[in-house]
């Protein structure tokens, strides 16, 4: 039995807005799976209904065997969320915070007091428990938000883009909390980002989201290969000129262009380098830089969408902005 399975599963808002598009998806006990796509593409709408805050228009799912839509409260019962948005009382200290979360899920005084100890030490707040949570900086909240979503011994964890806004030292602390409380606690780990490097370090397998579509869906290992050919990032001035004449060479499997720079898929790219000055020099293209690297989630996302994730966000942005107005968001 899968702890996560979602059949079909579609949401439209408003009869009009398709914000998650006939997805499946099969998530394994003790699994960290990630979610991976930029802002608006389904991500958080998709946790909603998998955590009986949202009934799907279409489709089937199911949490720890229990159906989301005709057995909500079973689900909610064996599972955790951290919401994108902060969901803390700030006049409350870290330790009441877990108190009062605790209660409402019925824990006894002594199952309360001993379970508060684990997850603040798991979070690294056991210092800190006594302080008010107005005083905590962001990174210290977002592991209390964690700390508490363990507090009701929780079969599945959903987190809601864990890390976003924080800065980098934050969020790779972050990371390691993640890794911790999976390994320690065993616990399922649904996981949403916008961040490759996220996706990349803290899941076992990753499904690839645009425009509520699950566009590949596999470790990323796999999705790597995938894509097979190694980068070479070219800095150029007139990189139309340039991308014209490479597309003639058969080395050459595809090439992306942004602005004032190429990606260029080849095999074997060290070999292909000394090739690519000679196209340059053939036309008088002065070459600013070349970059070599192998392929990451970045060129699959490319691969599979045409776009990077960083033009996706910013294109769907805009067009929530004049689509959508004042509905609510994906």
């Amino acid at each position: 039995m899968y702890v996560i399975d979602a059949k079909n599963l579609t949401k439209v808002f408003d009869h009009e807005t398709l914000a998650v598009d006939n997805i499946s998806v099969k998530v394994k006990k003790g699994e960290i799976f990630g979610f991976l796509g930029p802002n608006g593409a389904g991500k958080t709408t998709t946790i909603r209904m998998l955590s009986t805050l949202l009934k799907p228009t279409k489709g089937w799912a199911s949490v720890c065997g229990y159906d989301v839509v005709k057995e909500p409260g079973k689900v909610r019962r064996c599972i955790g969320i951290v919401f994108q948005d902060p969901a803390l009382d700030e006049q409350l200290t870290g330790k009441e915070n877990l108190d009062f979360h605790a209660r409402i899920y019925g824990l006894s005084r002594n199952s309360r007091d001993k379970r508060i100890i684990e997850v603040l030490e798991l979070v690294g707040l056991e210092d800190r428990a006594n302080e008010l949570v107005k005083n905590y900086s962001g990174g210290m909240r977002r592991r209390l938000e964690i700390a508490r979503g363990l507090m009701h011994y929780p079969d599945v964890l959903f987190l809601d883009e864990p890390t976003l806004g924080l800065d980098v030292q934050t969020r790779r602390a972050i990371w390691d909390y993640i890794l911790k409380l999976n390994k320690d606690e065993g616990i399922t780990i649904f996981l949403t980002t916008h961040y490759m490097e996220e996706a990349e370090k803290l899941s076992d397998r990753v499904a690839i989201i645009d425009n509520g579509k699950i566009m590949v869906l596999d470790k990323p290992s796999n999705l790597r290969s995938l894509v097979g050919s190694d980068v070479l990032t070219v800095g150029c001035g007139n990189c139309a000129k340039l991308e014209s004449e490479l597309k003639k060479e058969d080395w050459v499997e595809k090439i992306i262009h942004h602005d004032n720079l190429l990606e260029v898929y080849v095999k074997r790219g060290e070999g292909r380098i000394p090739a690519l000055f000679k196209v340059a020099e053939k036309i008088n293209e002065d070459i600013g830089f070349i970059n070599l690297r192998k392929p990451s989630l970045e060129d699959i996302y490319l691969h599979f969408t045409g776009k990077t994730i960083r033009e996706e966000s910013a294109n769907t942005s805009e067009r929530m902005k004049i689509m959508m107005g004042g509905r609510r968001k994906r």
